[in-house]
């Protein structure tokens, strides 16, 4: 399936550059209509749930989705700035037949771009994409004018998605021991985590916490945790949590500044849940897994599973396998136990849980998990680079030769982004980082 638009997670790109643009998002939403009215049984329109984290564009992008599905005959719901995760729990509760959430997660603020979940609350199907770009160039036509598509606010998004994030903690706990601070990235979780977190006992230093629309992820949040290991230090506080600017993964710090990523948070989770007798199957990371998190499920006698990187397909096999924990070392957590993808919000939650539950601070839960170290290197592409060349395979053979056969190599193109990921591991650090500088000097 060739796709032109749609990447790894939804479509996303520098706002005003195709097909970032009003005229394609008008497009896109009546092609996504067709599909909808074409596979619609009932009198009533179909309806779709629209939401955005905090970028300035987003009112643009807004308006003309809406008027893009109006045209095809489809009902909005608009909800304003809300965490991504909340549109996928949102657009299954309202029975809708999908939602939009528009956001660049961890981008600038002038990029832009949409992730679109089914009434399940899954990330749309590769065919439904595929599907959706074929119609992109059809004329628009619209609707009969009695049949438009009507919009409306959703005062209360807010606290709907509120009550199903706390309804996720067991009731018997609360977090009054903690001192804890938020990073919120100027972004879309800037209103309902710190409520969330309060509302459960603990103590909130909340930070960037002041969107206004072109300040997203701009020295914040999961991709810039330098503030938040100086607030960390500076509160004596227990941990600090960072989201992205649309709110579907976390990173974590604990009291020391020191960094948790996502491996060592499914670590925890993952004996929270066997100690609960909640645990069912197994644990799907992805190929950036780090080996010691797979080493560490096959001395528990827990399946271990790669997916693809992306948490959609994190997801996709977790529901194949019908288990319920897995995700990267990025911070996207997917607990289908809880919800349908990856959320920072939820994902938080449990981690506190775990540790409230075992009465253990963050370093004491990660006391027997060390992780072998990784390096990662983002190198920029202009032209497409296939993994599997004969070349790239003979350079990865010479890197493992330079671990000494005792390391990991991974090359892949980001799915959203013109970049190429270079990922070396082992238990040898200056080998590792030897490894990765190589390939990296050789392929660019």
């Amino acid at each position: 399936m060739k796709k032109r638009f749609f990447g790894t997670d939804g479509i996303r790109g520098k706002t005003g550059v195709y097909p970032i643009t009003p005229d394609f998002f008008v497009r896109l939403a009546y092609a996504t209509g067709l599909i909808l009215t074409k596979h619609h049984k009932s009198k009533n329109n179909p309806t779709v749930v629209i939401g955005k984290d905090t970028r300035i564009s987003g009112y643009m992008f807004e308006s003309a989705l809406e008027a893009g599905f109006s045209a095809a005959g489809v009902d909005t719901y608009l909800t304003g700035p809300i965490p991504t995760p909340a549109i996928a729990q949102l657009t299954q509760k309202l029975d809708a037949e999908i939602g939009v959430a528009i956001t660049a997660s961890h981008n600038p603020f002038d990029d832009n771009g949409i992730k679109i979940f089914t009434r399940l609350g899954t990330k749309l199907a590769e065919e439904t994409e595929v599907e959706i770009e074929e119609l992109l160039d059809k004329d628009l036509v619209l609707v009969a004018p009695e049949n438009l598509g009507k919009a409306r606010r959703l005062d209360d998004a807010y606290e709907r998605y509120i009550r199903f994030c706390l309804n996720t903690v067991p009731k018997e706990l609360d977090f009054k021991r903690y001192k804890v601070v938020i990073d919120c990235a100027h972004g879309a979780t800037y209103q309902v985590a710190p409520k969330i977190f309060r509302s459960l006992g603990a103590d909130i230093i909340a930070i960037n916490v002041e969107p206004d629309g072109l300040n997203i992820n701009r020295e914040a949040g999961s991709n810039h945790p330098s503030s938040l290991v100086n607030a960390v230090k500076q509160n004596q506080a227990d941990l600090g949590i960072a989201f992205d600017g649309d709110g579907d993964r976390i990173l974590v710090v604990n009291q020391d500044g020191e960094i948790i990523d996502g491996d060592q948070i499914l670590y925890i989770l993952l004996n929270y849940y066997q100690q609960q007798n909640w645990l069912k199957g197994g644990l799907v990371g992805t190929q950036m897994t780090n080996l010691a998190l797979e080493e560490k499920c096959l001395a528990m006698a827990i399946p271990f599973y790669r997916s693809k990187v992306g948490d959609r397909y994190v997801a996709q096999a977790l529901r194949e396998k019908q288990w319920m924990l897995g995700g990267e070392n990025s911070g996207h957590i997917v607990l289908l136990n809880h919800h349908s993808t990856g959320d920072g919000i939820i994902s938080a939650l449990q981690l506190l849980s775990a540790l409230e539950a075992s009465q253990l601070s963050l370093n004491e839960a990660l006391s027997e998990f060390i992780l072998y170290p990784q390096k990662l290197i983002n190198l920029p592409i202009k032209d497409a680079i296939d993994p599997e060349a004969k070349t790239i395979k003979e350079l990865i053979r010479e890197a493992e030769l330079i671990m000494r056969d005792q390391g990991r190599v991974l090359i892949r193109p980001s799915g959203t982004q013109p970049l190429l990921r270079i990922m070396t591991e082992g238990p040898d650090e200056e080998l590792v980082v030897k490894a990765v500088e190589f390939l990296a000097d050789q392929i660019s």
